[in-house]
């Protein structure tokens, strides 16, 4: 199956192969492009530099792989990325970090437990609003220090569905700024079950919701296609 995956632009990484692996093509489209903070990044290399944190927390795979060339001949305190991809671009600099369990924010304060007290928790992310991972880690009596490294900006571009037999969103924000014309015949994906509720908030109900992982989602994928053989 021909699959379009949304990604930012020039961050497709190795969709193709991992679809692949899974009996599937791949190709990206771009409802979203990141524009880079530097200012917010000198700043946060700063803080790392001056031991601020207890812990750093990486939500996705862009900011570690921009960060990781500076941050990997600096001593670090507990690393911590969200999912397998953010700690292969992480673990290619040599930095040694967790992973959580489950491929949300969400499980990052319940993974932590009591060791979160009075932990300052720097966390280099994109200017998308997240206050509940904010709040959670608060509320856990932890001090969450947030850097907006990039900027996520709309394309108001018409996305490109041809040949395209599913859609895979891979993130309530890239779903909520897409532009695309809807067919019938379109498979709907969802990553996860995040991306899901901003679907059905809209209307739609994907046929398909992963687990937070591109793996995962194509797993369910080709459950769906084993349960639905006629498409």
């Amino acid at each position: 199956m021909r699959i379009a995956i949304t990604r930012l632009k020039g961050k497709e990484g190795d969709d193709q192969a991992r679809c692949a692996r899974r009996g599937h093509d791949c190709f990206s489209i771009s409802p979203m492009i990141g524009e880079m903070n530097h200012d917010t990044i000198d700043l946060f290399i700063q803080d790392v530099k001056d031991r601020k944190f207890n812990c750093i927390f990486f939500t996705s795979a862009l900011p570690a792989g921009q960060l990781g060339p500076i941050l990997q001949d600096l001593p670090l305190p507990r690393v911590i990325a969200i999912g397998p991809q953010t700690a292969k671009a992480l673990r290619e600099y040599g930095i040694i970090c967790e992973v959580l369990h489950e491929f949300y924010s969400r499980a990052f304060v319940p993974y932590l437990g009591d060791w979160i007290v009075n932990k300052k928790v720097g966390i280099p992310r994109s200017d998308a609003p997240n206050q509940k991972l904010l709040d959670g880690i608060r509320d856990a009596g932890g001090f969450p220090i947030e850097y907006q490294i990039y900027s996520l900006i709309p394309t108001y571009e018409l996305l490109n569905l041809n040949g395209a037999e599913a859609i895979l969103f891979t993130s309530a924000l890239s779903f909520k700024s897409a532009l695309w014309k809807r067919r019938e015949d379109l498979i709907l994906i969802a990553i996860g079950d995040v991306t899901a509720e901003a679907m059905e908030e809209a209307g739609l109900s994907p046929d398909v919701v992963g687990d937070g992982s591109l793996e995962g989602t194509l797993d369910e994928l080709n459950l769906f296609l084993l349960m639905n053989p006629g498409g």
